[in-house]
């Protein structure tokens, strides 16, 4: 039984050094699917370079994604169209490059995991032993930090990885939809809706979500390029605006707000502070060389 950990890459060879560093002892296969467009549909170089993790080599497996999807529309001149039409073509690159590691997938054996994440979302295996897991669908309840290492959103759950095994999968897109409430054997919708399950498990303590671990510069273009980039041009953040977030500790972003009312959640004006967590809630292989990774900790 192999345990296979799946992401898309974009350009965090930080994170994935990190990633690779804290799985490698539970992961029998890295599955690296990088594309050369952005979600925006801008033509990018390839970032990943393979031999930059010499260590870990032999377990991954890097797919390159040369095309773009077939259905994506072709914007025209009508403006109130053109955000929706930007966000439905991010989506479908996207489930693009899903469907990639899909298929990748599966070519192993029914019984093996598959453990899909954003490439920032690192599950916790320190004190949950997947393979001896007799649940269908896994959701790793994570910690959710930005910018530096130990700066934490407070009071807030985020399910970002989620894995089953290579027979129950039927696409990423769907494993990643998963909703994380346990429906019970009575619930006659969970045999028609591909979001509702009954055989979950929840991993509580499941890992980290290291968002925008990244310089001003780097966040700053991120935004630009991914999925909601629409939504990010609306909202009139610089990068001097980034780099007082940082230095200030908060977010523009109010992850509880109605996600129908954009001035509500994402702006210039809203201000999220953050927390600093102690050494002890981040993983071990961090913390224990935490000098090579200074400069990616709030010790002010």
């Amino acid at each position: 039984m192999k345990i296979i950990d799946c992401i898309t890459y974009f350009n965090e060879p930080l994170l994935f050094e990190l990633r690779l560093n804290i799985l490698e002892k539970f992961v029998d296969e890295f599955i690296v699917c990088e594309a050369r467009y952005t979600h925006a549909g801008e033509k990018k170089k390839l970032n990943f370079n393979i031999d930059d993790f010499k260590k870990f080599k032999k377990k991954i497996n890097y797919i390159i994604i040369d095309d773009e999807p077939e259905d994506l529309v072709k914007i025209d001149n009508v403006i109130e169209q053109e955000n929706s039409i930007f966000r439905s073509n991010a989506q479908k690159r996207i489930f693009h490059q899903r469907e990639a590691i899909f298929n990748e997938v599966k070519k192993n054996k029914n019984d093996d995991w598959v453990i899909y994440s954003d490439s920032d979302e690192i599950p916790n295996f320190e004190k949950f032993n997947l393979k001896k897991c007799k649940n269908k669908f896994i959701l790793f309840n994570q910690k959710l930090l930005y910018y530096k290492f130990n700066l934490c959103l407070p009071g807030y759950n985020w399910f970002g990885s989620k894995a089953c095994k290579v027979k129950d999968l039927n696409s990423i897109t769907e494993l990643r939809n998963i909703k994380t409430k346990k429906y019970g054997w009575w619930r006659v919708d969970t045999f028609f809706k591909k979001d509702k399950f009954i055989d979950l498990k929840i991993v509580n303590d499941g890992g980290w979500h290291f968002t925008e671990i990244k310089s001003p510069e780097e966040i700053y273009e991120k935004h630009k390029n991914d999925e909601h980039h629409d939504e990010f041009e609306l909202t009139g953040i610089k990068l001097e605006d980034v780099k007082s977030m940082i230095k200030n500790r908060y977010i523009p972003y109010n992850h509880k707000a109605d996600k129908k009312n954009l001035n509500l959640r994402w702006g210039k004006n809203i201000k999220v502070p953050l927390s600093k967590i102690k050494d002890n809630l981040l993983p071990e292989y961090l913390v224990s060389n935490k000098e090579k990774y200074s400069s990616w900790f709030d010790e002010s």
